[in-house]
């Protein structure tokens, strides 16, 4: 996947980019006095001053990242993000520099930003998946001398990523595919010299309409048969049938057998005795009996 920036909008980013580059740098001291004011008292123009300020580190891990095919833009507004959480939540007492702890947490939310939005399938939801996504180009490039997602690796090369990142083999053969290949419209054309869809090569895994026509054919025939035979029954056998049978909760005989005043073992007799009627009715009235005997 890959996307261009309108002409109106690299030029935004330029400006923007190079304001940013631009902006004055602070001193340590001058950092821990802004933090320091930031954090204790919330002075809005100090924290003005520490965003302003890094604001080129958050330029310079964005391009870190503009390879993945996203616009440089959102990559940068993601950075800035990252960049104001790192001033909210920034500790004076540590004694480290503001810029070591915001790069974590820069790079942080483009990384997620990537993982979010470099295809429409979710490509990344462990850490370890994220290691392999985020690693995997440098590590083929080491191995191939050459950045190019479009080689096979050979089973020695995954075993080594998989060693070198502490994953599975599987997950780099299934992460390789997957950035092998871009997300592709269903609707676009195999090539140009076919007017042929992807889409077109789908499986269908439903009922054909033939099937969905005889399906509703043989329903009918067996409601007609089953109404048909139901007559030659009397009132008890019918109730036996209809309870243990055709009802989505089906009877008990013991409970069948405290409704009629009989006993269980009865009630088993009867319902024998019905079943073999509508058999023989079946046989008799049927062309191919053996294709209702599932209700026997």
């Amino acid at each position: 996947m890959s996307h261009i920036d309108d002409p109106f909008t690299q030029k935004a980013n330029l400006a923007y980019i190079k304001d940013s580059m631009e902006a004055p740098m602070l001193s340590r001291e001058e950092e821990e006095a802004l933090a320091k004011a930031w954090v204790e008292d919330r002075d809005q123009k100090a924290m003005h001053k520490i965003v302003n300020a890094h604001r080129r580190l958050v330029v310079s891990m964005a391009n870190k990242f503009k390879n993945y095919g996203l616009p440089l833009g959102d990559l940068i507004q993601e950075g800035n993000i990252g960049l104001m959480q790192a001033v909210e939540r920034f500790d004076i007492e540590k004694e480290v520099r503001f810029s070591t702890y915001a790069t974590w947490w820069i790079r942080s939310t483009i990384q997620d930003y990537v993982l979010r939005n470099w295809s429409i399938v979710r490509t990344g939801t462990t850490a370890a998946q994220k290691s392999l996504f985020f690693n995997l180009r440098r590590l083929k490039a080491q191995i191939d001398s050459q950045d190019n997602f479009n080689d096979a690796l050979t089973s020695e090369d995954v075993n080594f990523i998989a060693d070198e990142l502490g994953v599975e083999v599987r997950d780099v053969e299934h992460m390789n595919g997957r950035m092998s290949g871009g997300d592709q419209s269903l609707n676009s054309q195999i090539n140009d010299e076919t007017r042929e869809e992807w889409q077109n090569f789908l499986a269908d895994d439903g009922p054909t309409p033939e099937d969905v026509v005889t399906h509703m054919k043989d329903s009918k025939s067996r409601s007609e048969w089953l109404n048909s035979a139901m007559r030659m029954l009397n009132d008890r056998e019918k109730q036996i049938i209809r309870d243990r049978y055709l009802r989505y909760e089906t009877v008990t005989l013991e409970t069948l057998g405290d409704q009629l005043g009989i006993s269980k073992e009865r009630v088993r007799q009867i319902e024998k005795r019905a079943m073999e009627k509508l058999k023989i009715n079946l046989e008799t009235s049927v062309e191919n009996p053996s294709d209702y005997y599932s209700l026997m």
